[in-house]
């Protein structure tokens, strides 16, 4: 089973390094050949509008839109989920996204990069408590669809009740950083989502 890596910008090294420690092959994807040989795909964080005219500029929009609406896995973390948005709030008016779940994201709505903190996350379906997670000019979910489910909220300070983890199909987002922290959870839960969306070779 191979996971790609969206290698144009962001937390990629980071992410292939989590993904090979859940036991599978993790490659970087920088061109639509690199996209067609994975099952699933990971949009790391960093910085989305450079992603997105980055996956313009690449030749990647379509093709990942398109393995998307396929049924392919794909995880977002930070600008990754972003870029997972049906509808972006506060992003440049031509911003792209790959446009997968059926939510409305708010660019930076934690704050500038001196407002980054750490906070502790009950997330749905990823057992062993709480998830210390990282927000980086993090985003948050402002609404979601019917077909859309909420896996974590943040639980306390100005920002208690934002919604930071959501899923819907195969398609599954945080305004964190797991890649960050060591702890492999989030990273084995896609991997387990990618297992058994996986045709068999």
């Amino acid at each position: 089973m191979n996971i790609g890596v969206l290698a144009l910008q962001g937390d990629v090294r980071e992410h292939l390094a989590a993904l090979a420690e859940s036991d599978v092959l993790a490659r970087p994807v920088r061109r639509p050949e690199e996209l067609a040989d994975v099952d699933g795909l990971v949009i790391p964080g960093g910085e989305s509008t450079a992603i997105s005219n980055l996956s313009v500029s690449f030749g990647l929009l379509d093709p990942i839109r398109d393995r998307i609406a396929g049924g392919m896995p794909v995880y977002g973390s930070c600008a990754g989920m972003i870029m997972l948005a049906a509808k972006v709030l506060d992003g440049r008016p031509d911003q792209e996204s790959f446009q997968g779940i059926d939510m409305t994201v708010r660019r930076n709505a934690f704050g500038r990069q001196v407002d980054s903190f750490e906070a502790s996350v009950e997330i749905d379906d990823v057992a062993g408590g709480p998830f210390h997670a990282v927000f980086i000019r993090a985003p948050w979910v402002e609404e979601v669809g019917a077909d859309v489910r909420v896996l974590g909220r943040v639980a306390e300070g100005a920002a208690a009740g934002r919604i930071v983890a959501v899923r819907q199909g195969n398609l599954l987002a945080t305004a964190f950083h797991p890649e960050l922290t060591g702890d492999l959870r989030v990273h084995r839960y896609f991997v387990e989502m990618v297992r058994q969306a996986a045709p068999v070779r």
